[in-house]
């Protein structure tokens, strides 16, 4: 079924407008945020992700654009021991000063995840000839390196600008950062990832046959 221009541009705008819609859901409600003792975990990078794939890499980046604004209202408004790393207006431990590289890390990785995922959806789907099985897999990597784009950028970008203050929080030496910020990673860039995969599978699957009729 084919849609001309205006119909398209229609449906994209009310596409877009759903994703923000779910991350505003997921950000300021429990289910989106996964408060764990020095960082919340969170799933609110899936519809950044979905909006991505289905409406592009520009659209994912405007949806990127509020997860990060969502990440900076949570750790302004209900800071934790790590939100200077995502707002300058939480001082650094031992300063009354926050920093404006803290905007660096709150919006640049978030931005990235629906870009990277797109390319690399759309790259898989190249290569493997938009096969049923090649769309399942383009999925699962497209979340796989939006989700590890989200965590390893983010947690990157404090090792290399607030590496000081982390140690600072941590109550650990500043060599022993590198290795705690690997173990934040895996316990919950991974717990992370898998729901990425799962949740972006099964509904971008969906959304994808949809498109394909000309329903969304």
């Amino acid at each position: 079924m084919k849609v001309n221009r205006q119909t398209a541009k229609y449906r994209d705008f009310v596409l877009l407008a759903l994703f923000a819609a779910i991350i505003l859901l997921l950000a300021f409600t429990p289910i989106g945020y996964i408060q764990l003792p020095i960082i919340k975990a969170t799933i609110v990078h899936v519809p950044v992700i979905l909006g991505a794939i289905i409406l592009g890499p520009k659209k994912g980046a405007i949806l990127g654009v509020l997860f990060g604004l969502t990440s900076f209202i949570s750790n302004t408004f209900m800071p934790t021991a790590l939100s200077f790393a995502f707002s300058p207006a939480i001082p650094l431990p031992g300063t009354p000063n926050g920093s404006i590289w803290s905007l660096f890390i709150c919006f640049v990785p978030r931005i990235l995840v629906g870009v990277f995922a797109y390319y690399v959806f759309a790259l898989c789907q190249k290569l493997m000839k938009k096969s049923t099985k090649g769309e399942f897999l383009s999925l699962a990597l497209g979340a796989l390196v939006g989700s590890f784009t989200n965590t390893i950028l983010v947690m990157g970008s404090i090792f290399v600008i607030f590496k000081d203050a982390y140690a600072a929080i941590k109550g650990i030496p500043a060599d022993a950062v590198m290795g705690a910020i690997l173990a934040v990673v895996g316990a919950n860039g991974v717990p992370e990832a898998v729901a990425a995969i799962v949740l972006t599978v099964a509904i971008g699957k969906a959304l994808l046959g949809l498109q394909r009729k000309g329903r969304v």
